[in-house]
């Protein structure tokens, strides 16, 4: 990718003495040098720069979506030269300058996507052609993500993914002008085997009840990757519907399946309604086959945790990012946040914060809002500092690569948000894959 970027630069610097050769102005040494070009709500002629925030306000995910909406609003805080300025004090490297982006202020605008797709993207529909957004992020569901990410790309403008965790998104239906920052399914599944081996053993009858949409599929399929490849069979699986509220209908068939192994593939609300229902049937008290039954929750949230309460004790899974976290960036952030709202951020938090400093900074290393060229910013691109260890936007998928954590409901927590303890910080050596396993086409920089 930087041999690219540097052919593009000596491309530019040829045009510009043919420019200054001929006695004309070579518009390449101007600021925003692309503002000839005619794109989706060009902010060329404003003082300030308009994001959207599409985040689920009300629905199974809604949790979520507030402690989004709440770092959006924070990171355009820090990008306006507001607050103590957060991770932009530790991400490396970095070109912004706390004076908005390319010098312009930054506002912004909110939607609910409602964690339903068709309300997502007629949400981000309406914050493009009315509100006038450069960029637009959030959601806390694959499907809204996917069908938001779709939109971005025949618009032409960025789509920086908030909370979406299907292999999808950077998979069959990964877009040029969608990003993600989050981890997905594939890397759950690599992060957890080894901890579960060592935990469980080889020999597990294994129960899945699984969200019945693009997350809750991908998820399914990773772990059975990774627990068939231990040895563990697949007792059932399980399709669910999202925000069904009650799913003793589908916990009642597991006490005589022969399994000893529940695995929720739920997340949000439906997560902490599925595993309490799950304890209060008595699964947790069961031997089955000789061994404690037990309960995997592959993607875990603190915002989960605190709903779930006493019943996550001791149950494994994994996470994007987690508070307790020391590295300066992640900590840099915790007391930004925690400063502006009087509790730490959730992971959901973190990766719409990162995703919006992320994009600013993309364009102001471009010096250009121009979507194709903050786009060529973005891939490939290297950076440290905001927790997790060194990243990787990679350009082949737009999916980041970073350290992933392996967690479990902590059994004596210390306080109300002390309520996942970190099992083990898995490299992100032993999460990478080859791009081209889930297929998918980016599509063109110019639409």
């Amino acid at each position: 990718m930087s041999d690219t970027k540097n052919w593009n630069r000596r491309d530019v610097m040829k045009a510009g003495a043919a420019f200054a050769a001929a006695g004309a102005a070579p518009m390449f040494f101007t600021k925003d040098a692309w503002a000839a070009k005619d794109f989706m709500n060009n902010p060329s002629n404003s003082s300030t720069v308009t994001l959207g925030f599409n985040v689920p306000q009300t629905g199974a995910y809604a949790d979520e979506g507030a402690d989004e909406l709440r770092a959006f609003k924070l990171a355009v805080k820090h990008l306006n030269g507001e607050g103590d300025g957060g991770m932009m004090n530790t991400m490396k490297p970095s070109m912004l300058k706390g004076n908005g982006i390319l010098g312009k202020k930054v506002a912004y605008v909110t939607g609910d996507t409602q964690t339903k797709s068709d309300a997502a993207r007629a949400s981000a529909k309406r914050m493009i052609e009315k509100d006038g957004v450069i960029m637009f992020s959030g959601g806390s569901s694959s499907g809204v993500a996917i069908a938001v990410q779709g939109l971005a790309q025949e618009m032409g403008v960025v789509f920086m993914a908030g909370l979406t965790h299907s292999n999808d998104t950077t998979g069959k239906d990964k877009r040029r002008y969608g990003f993600r920052h989050f981890f997905n399914a594939k890397m759950s599944g690599s992060a957890l085997g080894p901890v579960l081996k060592e935990r469980m053993g080889t020999d597990r009858n294994a129960y899945h009840l699984t969200a019945d949409y693009t997350w809750g599929w991908t998820q399914e399929q990773s772990i059975k990757e990774t627990t068939e490849g231990l040895g563990w069979n697949t007792a059932k699986a399980v399709k669910t519907p999202v925000g069904a509220g009650d799913f003793s209908q589908y916990i009642t068939p597991i006490l005589n399946s022969g399994a000893d192994t529940l695995i929720l593939n739920h997340y949000g609300k439906d997560m902490i309604n599925s595993l309490t229902q799950a304890v209060q049937f008595g699964l947790r008290d069961k031997q089955v086959n000789g061994k404690d039954f037990q309960i995997i929750v592959p993607l875990y949230s603190r915002l989960m945790a605190q709903g779930a309460g006493e019943n996550l004790k001791g149950i494994l899974g994994t996470t994007n990012w987690n508070w307790a976290l020391t590295d300066n960036g992640s900590q840099a952030f915790v007391k930004s946040f925690g400063s502006e709202y009087g509790f730490p951020p959730s992971q959901a938090a973190h990766t719409c914060y990162v995703q919006t400093l992320l994009y600013a900074n993309a364009c102001e290393m471009a010096g250009t809002f121009y979507p194709p060229e903050v786009i060529k910013q973005l891939e490939g691109f290297n950076f440290d500092g905001m927790g997790n260890g060194k990243t990787e936007y990679r350009a082949a998928d737009h999916q980041c690569f970073k350290d992933v954590l392996v967690v479990e409901g902590n059994q004596n927590p210390s306080s109300q948000f002390d309520l996942l303890k970190i099992v083990k910080e898995v490299p992100r050596s032993q999460v990478e894959y080859d791009a081209s396993i889930f297929g998918g086409d980016l599509g063109p920089y110019e639409v």
